[in-house]
């Protein structure tokens, strides 16, 4: 594991791409999961002692939002050569209530400059950047409750009708796996 820092500044829109969703074993496009109201692209795996950490509570989150309208998708763009618990086979294994698409060109991540597992990017219903960075301040060393505060904050504002202005904070975890 290298602990990876999440990109300062990221200014980008959402977009589509056509991937493996590993549930289905169909490639879908991701915009067909795009909300109107919003949509939070996370960047996990399932071999990151990070993600593990928080893997309860991304369960929660999206099982608190997804009846608000608001969606979720889940996306692992890790070298499985290197790192079989990556493996769409064993991204199957996961029960998440929101679609786990697999990038393997790693095409995606690329355009979204993700750098890190987990790494959250919020999007308004008009495809804007609302957020990028962590779920929260938790992390498996430092003993502080896993609570999505930071990722729940925007979420409810934006179901509050509160014009969100583009905030980053910082993820860290481990380093996405590029292909070599």
């Amino acid at each position: 594991m290298v602990l990876t820092y999440s990109s300062k500044e990221i200014k980008i829109k959402i977009k589509n791409f056509e991937l493996l969703e590993v549930f289905s074993e169909k490639k879908r496009s991701l915009k067909d999961f795009f909300s109107e109201k919003a949509t939070v692209i996370m960047f996990i795996c399932n071999h990151c002692p990070y993600v593990k950490h928080i893997n309860v509570e991304l369960i929660r989150l999206a099982n608190d939002f997804i009846p608000k309208k608001i969606s979720f998708l889940a996306i692992n763009s890790n070298d499985f050569n290197n790192y079989q618990e990556d493996s769409p086979e064993n991204m199957r294994k996961l029960d998440y209530p929101f679609p786990y698409f697999f990038d393997e060109t790693q095409e995606v991540a690329k355009y979204y400059g993700a750098k890190c597992t987990p790494e959250f990017f919020i999007f308004s219903g008009s495809g804007k950047l609302c957020y990028h960075g962590q779920l929260d301040d938790s992390r498996p060393e430092n003993k502080i409750p896993v609570t999505g505060y930071d990722v729940r904050k925007v979420l409810n504002n934006i179901l509050k009708g509160i014009d969100i202005v583009q905030t980053t904070k910082v993820s860290y975890g481990c380093n996405i796996k590029w292909k070599i």
